[in-house]
């Protein structure tokens, strides 16, 4: 088994969920790790056996033994911090939302072909049994001809922060960009997208909304100012279409789950917490008829049968796979770059109050990327390239 060097900028919440998932990968070594924060920077450390530490993320990356460093911080810094990794000749692994704003993510798309590099999305819904079923019933054409989908995020009461969990961060503009639609939404779309070839945008309508009441205090102390709730309706080329609703907050019963719906089939797909189930409606003699696939068993059956297919199982054995040069890498800049067009275009479609074509959204976004005065991690060098200037 191939050995690979990481390291990790970044020590909090989801940093936990990437370091677990590394443990798990036989081979997978993250032997550095930075964050500003110094004392939180040695628990996260201690607990985790990391043993090279910075607080200057520069001299992390001037190590000739990492082969790719994973960038787990707030979305504004996103697009910024992954240049700069790349820009030092690493390859890139990057948690999700691709950025704070669409042309972020496009810099970040550009930085990694100018600079040779490869560079990865955490998009954890496009794995496992459930995308790999669906991939393969859509691949076998059972749907017929595919012409709406339906993307759906549903929380009660699950606002970052202000409902009781994670850090303030979450649900600031000026570092996480957006709320429940850059949070969730971005499994549900990317994961459709994926599912339906990636098609191509053409026109985007929607508004957001933060209208639920909140604990005082904490609404002072972490200046909510996102969504907790988006909708939207998508048009792609060749006619097909997909709405969208997400939720952070809500006074409402549970959503229905993601699904495709074609002329001779249709499939649901299982809800965060059930990955493992899809169900396909179809037609047996005219009778309509529903069907629940066992997804767990055969995947583990599969699994067995071939080990060499735990490179899709998750986003970060996927990454691993691909740097050790076991699998062709899912273009998953791609499917992030299209989810945050299709977001951004809902905000812009929000604040116009009017449908917005795809070939608009570029020149109507604006960067949020965290400045080089209030940058947490210091100056952040911005290479002489156009990808900030």
């Amino acid at each position: 088994m191939k050995e690979i060097n990481l390291a990790l900028i970044g020590t909090g919440v989801i940093a936990h969920s990437h370091m677990q998932r590394y443990s798990e990968i036989e081979g997978a070594n993250v032997i550095a790790a930075c964050d500003l924060n110094e004392a939180k920077l040695n628990k996260f450390c201690d607990k985790w056996n990391i043993p090279n530490r910075y607080v200057d993320y520069r001299e992390l990356l001037k190590r000739d033994d990492v082969v790719a460093v994973d960038v787990a911080l707030h979305n504004n810094l996103h697009g910024p911090m992954s240049v700069a990794v790349m820009a030092a000749g690493k390859h890139c692994y990057c948690e999700k939302p691709m950025a704070g704003s669409y042309v972020d993510a496009v810099a970040m798309k550009e930085a990694a072909a100018h600079y040779g590099v490869k560079l990865h999305i955490q998009l954890a819904r496009i794995y496992g049994g459930q995308a790999i079923c669906a991939k393969r019933i859509i691949g076998a054409g059972r749907l017929g001809k595919i012409y709406h989908a339906r993307s759906y995020g549903y929380r009660r009461r699950g606002r970052p922060f202000v409902d009781g969990y994670a850090e303030k961060e979450f649900v600031s503009s000026h570092w996480a960009g957006h709320g429940a639609l850059y949070d969730m939404g971005v499994y549900h779309i990317s994961q459709l997208l994926y599912l339906l070839g990636t098609p191509k945008v053409e026109r985007v309508s929607g508004s957001v909304y933060k209208e639920l009441a909140m604990d005082t205090k904490r609404r002072m102390e972490s200046g909510y100012d996102v969504e907790e709730l988006g909708v939207g309706f998508i048009k792609f080329e060749g006619g097909l279409t997909m709405d969208m609703i997400e939720s952070w907050a809500i006074h409402g019963a549970e959503f229905p789950s993601s699904s495709i719906y074609g002329s001779e089939g249709g499939i649901q797909l299982g809800s965060d917490f059930g990955r493992d189930s899809l169900k396909f409606f179809s037609e047996i003699e005219g009778y309509p008829a529903e069907t629940n696939l066992d997804i767990k068993a055969e995947q583990y059956r599969r699994l067995q049968l071939d080990p060499s297919l735990r490179v899709y199982e998750g986003s970060q054995d996927h990454w691993v796979g691909v740097l050790r040069g076991e699998c062709e890498q899912i273009d998953t800049p791609h499917i992030a770059l299209q989810t945050m067009l299709v977001s951004e275009g809902i905000f812009l479609s929000g604040q116009l109050g009017r449908e917005v074509t795809a070939d608009e959204i570029p020149s109507l976004c604006k960067s949020t990327a965290i400045s080089r005065q209030d940058a947490p991690f210091g100056e952040l060098t911005y290479p002489p390239y156009p990808f900030y200037k």
